[in-house]
């Protein structure tokens, strides 16, 4: 499969247009990762030097296919002191599939908190990805070879009295990637749609569900390397009417809340076309 390099990887064809990569993939569509972070890409590259992405609103609009190089069109909406603003929309043949706003700051000071992180096992006392369960084993075997998962046990997942439903996943992509913080960020960006919305089947175990990313926000708080151990902590406070909403807080290792994700998603009952693969879990 595709390294994350090339997953990445876009090409500038005039100063706000840019093509991205058609990395292989067993899926019939898009991973909405892969289009969320080539999107990043191409709005990182308009911005001056000095802005740091510190947050993004994504909306999955269209499916896309794999085999197409997605088109990605940036309008830069404002250049400030302070922060400056995009918005990026991802089109295939003529029609949008994806569109996304992304901010970036200059960086200030200001006071300081954050949540704790979840006392959990290190991952180095869990199953390599062997031992993952379910459909994300199914994911990870074909898709993710190059990602480290270790899925914490539900009976080592510290319970939060009245949450619906939790899940909690170390992650760490397996080989070294560059120094360069903007790449980590752009990683990381492709990683947040991983297992996420997984989170709402965990009081569904039976359910025969079936899913797509319908929208996607991430929020940088600090630097980071997606190639070290990441705890992604997702939690789905509800779900009906055919849609699931999810939250994740991702921290180091060492403690420090790095991002922040939330995603609505499709979560309704399988239906004869979706047997066929019309839609498939975590894509657009």
């Amino acid at each position: 499969m595709a390294t994350i390099h090339e997953v990445l990887e876009i090409e500038r064809i005039e100063d706000d247009i840019f093509r991205g990569s058609t990395p292989d993939t067993f899926l019939q569509r898009t991973f909405g990762g892969q289009v969320a972070a080539q999107a990043l890409v191409a709005a990182v590259r308009t911005v001056a030097e000095g802005y740091t992405v510190h947050s993004l609103h994504g909306y999955f609009i269209r499916p896309g296919k794999p085999e197409i190089p997605t088109v990605y069109l940036v309008d830069r909406i404002r250049d400030g002191r302070s922060f400056a603003t995009r918005r990026v929309t991802g089109v295939q043949g003529g029609k949008a599939i994806f569109f996304m706003s992304a901010s970036f700051h200059v960086q200030d000071e200001g006071p300081e908190h954050q949540d704790t992180m979840p006392d959990v096992p290190f991952p180095e006392d869990l199953p390599d990805p062997t031992g993952l369960q379910g459909q994300i084993a199914a994911w990870h075997a074909r898709e993710w070879p190059d990602w480290d998962l270790r899925q914490v046990p539900a009976d080592s997942v510290e319970r939060v009295p009245g949450v619906a439903a939790q899940q909690q996943v170390w992650i760490r992509y397996r080989h070294k990637l560059p120094a360069d913080p903007v790449f980590h960020v752009c990683v990381l960006t492709y990683l947040s749609d991983m297992t996420l919305l997984g989170s709402a089947r965990v009081p569904h175990p039976d359910a025969n569900t079936q899913g797509a990313s319908l929208d996607h926000a991430l929020w940088f708080l600090q630097p980071f390397r997606a190639d070290d151990w990441l705890l992604y902590d997702q939690t789905s406070p509800a779900a009906g009417f055919g849609r699931a909403l999810t939250q994740g807080r991702i921290f180091d290792r060492q403690g420090r809340l790095v991002a922040a994700v939330t995603q609505e998603g499709l979560m309704r009952y399988e239906r004869e076309s979706d047997a066929r693969g019309a839609v498939d879990v975590g894509q657009a």
